[in-house]
């Protein structure tokens, strides 16, 4: 059936990537939002009828909006992606989009926590609370892996393997992965198996590591609000998001002396450069440590020209 209206296009898009790329629900949600904007912009166009000054003025209304350049670069990639679509399954001549420029995305060092932190929040658990020793097993787990918190949430009884040490890890694109798990973290997710998981299920079956009071799966906004409850607790002026633990997770390795293409694997990068964005943590670091602390760094004020005899 031919596709007419943008409404259509965007609908057979989504069904697309659904069905055939298989993207994560996070990504498709993340598409039909941008795309949702692009609709409610052009309204339901024919697709044979969207040109490229039309797209330009929706980026300008996104700019206009205060929308970063990193959102709306990807926004740019969703509308490429959709035109693209089209374009190859003969529904449109031209692509417009091909000709939309892309804005240069900031470029900011990730955010990560330093080892005291890191202590104090796994170290914050009252052993009587069963949702606080939940909770302490998925701060562990969490921090020995650097799973994405869509990862964590979703993890199955059947991906965590205490004997072998290691978590299994669906990511991107249902590509698999294996991540070793240190002792702390096994500790950690050991007792809340034996102690803590069937007392919260109360008879009741969960295929998932990770259950709720109420016998379901926790949810990553439900991971959110007690990481940001844990992170005021302990008395962080910006309680910490699940990223920037997946941050930590990498730079701690690194500086730990970890090389840079297992940190990739574990991490589950497919493109070597997104690690290596941690390498530019670990030098601004050590700037920093050097114009603190070595006595002949710091600026004793201008340099003054020798006299003259």
């Amino acid at each position: 059936m031919a596709i007419e209206t943008l409404n259509t296009g965007v609908r057979t898009f989504l069904q697309c990537c659904r069905t055939e790329k298989g993207l994560s629900s996070n990504t498709l949600d993340s598409y039909r939002r941008d795309l949702c904007r692009l609709g409610a912009a052009l309204g339901d166009s024919a697709v044979q009828a969207v040109t490229i000054d039309q797209l330009r003025c929706h980026f300008d209304q996104l700019r206009a909006a205060g929308l970063s350049n990193r959102s709306l670069a990807r926004h740019l990639s969703t509308i490429r992606s959709l035109f693209a679509f089209l374009h190859r399954g003969g529904e449109i001549e031209a692509n417009p989009a091909e000709l939309l420029s892309a804005p240069r995305p900031e470029r900011s060092l990730p955010k990560y926590l330093n080892r005291q932190h890191v202590e104090a929040l796994l170290e914050r658990c009252d052993p009587n609370s069963l949702t606080a020793l939940r909770n302490q097993a998925m701060l562990e787990l969490l921090y020995a892996t650097g799973l994405r918190v869509s990862e964590l949430v979703q993890l199955r009884m059947s991906d965590f393997d205490a004997s072998s040490q290691v978590v299994k890890v669906i990511g991107k694109g249902n590509k698999q992965r294996m991540v070793p798990l240190g002792r702390s973290a096994r500790s950690a997710v050991d007792r809340y198996l034996s102690q803590v998981r069937p007392l919260l299920l109360k008879g009741r079956h969960s295929p998932y590591l990770f259950v709720t009071s109420r016998g379901g799966r926790m949810t990553r906004q439900g991971f959110w609000k007690l990481l940001h409850l844990q992170g005021r607790a302990v008395g962080l002026f910006r309680p910490p998001s699940p990223h920037v633990l997946r941050h930590t997770f990498a730079t701690h390795l690194l500086e730990g002396g970890a090389d840079l293409r297992s940190v990739q694997a574990m991490l589950g990068h497919a493109d070597i450069g997104t690690t290596e964005v941690y390498t530019h943590v670990m030098r601004s670091r050590l700037r920093s440590t050097v114009d603190q602390h070595h006595p002949r760094a710091r600026s004793k004020g201008p340099l003054r020209a020798p006299a003259k005899n």
